[in-house]
């Protein structure tokens, strides 16, 4: 008898409970996701005003600009090992247990940075304590989302996929916005004036404790109100995920995956970091409250753009989506950045506007790929696959500078950015075409079939 026919059989409680099921699965997929988030732009938005604290007074510029990358760039590596780390055992033991290991992981770690010395009582070695932290941190993160977004997407129930998956990946602008506010109030009540300064002795720390306090809310939620995926509990286990999900169909499914998500991260950098730095700080001399109150604005335009793109893609299918969106990225989207690089006369009201659109349009894809990337994987690695497909795509984009002063040789620099995503928006699409739909994958099927 089929999982579907013994559901007709339930009768009302056994519904009842499924749906309370259903929803934990959601709302715990949903925080899991905001907390993931939130730890990841603490570093940048908390911690980077204070990192002279750390930093011995002689240093070079050259020198602080390679340690201040490394507090970032370990994270970024640590988050593909605990993709492939927790992706495995979220296959193997189960994604409620692993969401909870991971959770409590990146709550400690982050509470173990909220106490970090800094240079002027250890020296040196603070630095590299924080690096080390930032890593480990980076290792849990990448196991965070690993086992709780294939739960949510294997209790949810085909038809709302979509918009299960739009929701949940909007918690990523929330947290953004939620943490830039924590930073507009932490600078307005600490001073920042040096490494001696309240807020760089201190003040970063209390953020630090937040997060640390919302990850522990979040495992014990998981502990107390999140059932194990029944779909996992029925299929059967491979007893080396890690190394199917790199063979046959599988393995054809992640490369497929691998390409269209390489694309999509090269484009979304340019949105989510390249955006504030280079183009409204450096070219537009936009001011810190410019900046915050426009990244503020266009970031809570993408909680509802990924919101509505996930229930798009559940009507017109995930790949049409990606396919339609694709191009556009790479045609209107690098026209919208022309704008915004040459536009040193707009007026300020202008240029929000059109950072508002360039970021929805460039970002839409992301509230579809939730679902898509769960949908492209049989249960038996589809925590591996999702955590891989999302996080190891992550890599080659992240050296986009470095992209961008390689073509500045041969162009003018100012028109790289537009290359760039000319050439993500590419990516994205041919990765996209060689995949199937999936929006009608069936999780409760013992075969793949079109999932892979």
């Amino acid at each position: 008898m089929t999982h579907s026919g013994r559901t007709a059989q339930r009768n009302p409680g056994d519904t009842s409970a499924l749906a309370e099921k259903r929803r934990s699965a959601t709302i715990g997929a949903f925080f899991a996701e905001f907390v993931d988030m939130f730890d990841i732009y603490l570093p940048t938005v908390i911690l980077t005003p204070a990192l002279s604290y750390f930093q011995p007074a002689q240093m070079s510029p050259g020198e602080a600009g390679i340690l201040t990358s490394l507090v970032f760039v370990t994270t970024l590596i640590g988050r593909p090992v605990g993709a492939a780390v927790f992706g495995a055992l979220a296959d193997r033991i189960g994604r409620r247990k692993t969401t909870i290991t991971s959770v409590s992981g990146f709550g400690v770690i982050t509470l173990l940075i909220a106490f970090v010395p800094g240079h002027a009582t250890i020296g040196i070695a603070s630095y590299w304590l924080l690096i080390v932290l930032r890593f480990l941190d980076g290792v849990c993160l990448g196991g965070g989302y690993t086992g709780a977004l294939p739960l949510a997407m294997e209790y949810s129930e085909k038809h709302k996929r979509g918009l299960l998956g739009g929701v949940i990946l909007a918690a990523f602008p929330l947290a953004y916005i939620v943490i830039n506010l924590i930073g507009l109030v932490s600078f307005a009540i600490f001073p920042l004036d040096g490494p001696g300064s309240p807020y760089a002795v201190w003040g970063w720390r209390i953020p630090f404790v937040i997060g640390a306090l919302l990850a522990g809310l979040l495992a014990l939620y998981y502990v107390r109100s999140v059932s194990e995926s029944e779909i996992w509990e029925k299929s059967e286990k491979t007893s080396s995920p890690l190394g199917t999900v790199f063979r046959g169909a599988s393995g054809r499914s992640f490369l497929q995956v691998f390409t269209m998500m390489t694309g999509f991260w090269l484009t979304q950098n340019l949105v989510t970091l390249y955006l504030p730095t280079a183009v409204l700080h450096t070219q537009l001399k936009f001011t810190g409250t410019q900046l915050t109150l426009t990244l503020l604005l266009a970031y809570a335009c993408l909680v509802f753009s990924y919101i509505a793109a996930g229930v798009i893609s559940q009507r017109i299918g995930r790949r049409r989506l990606f396919l339609i969106l694709g191009p556009l990225i790479a045609t209107v989207g690098s026209a919208l950045l022309w704008v915004l690089v040459t536009g040193t006369s707009l007026p300020i009201g202008v240029v929000m506007l059109v950072v508002c659109a360039f970021s929805v349009l460039v970002t839409a894809p992301w509230g579809a790929v939730l679902p898509y990337i769960n949908e492209r994987f049989h249960t038996d690695v589809r925590a591996s696959g999702f955590g891989l497909g999302f996080s190891a795509s992550v890599i080659i984009p992240s050296f986009y500078a470095f992209f961008l002063e390689g073509l500045g040789q041969f162009m003018p620099y100012v028109l790289t950015p537009l290359v760039l995503l000319f050439v993500g928006g590419v990516l994205a699409t041919i990765g996209a075409a060689a995949g199937p739909e999936t929006k009608d994958v069936d999780f409760h099927a013992d075969v793949a079939g079109t999932a892979k």
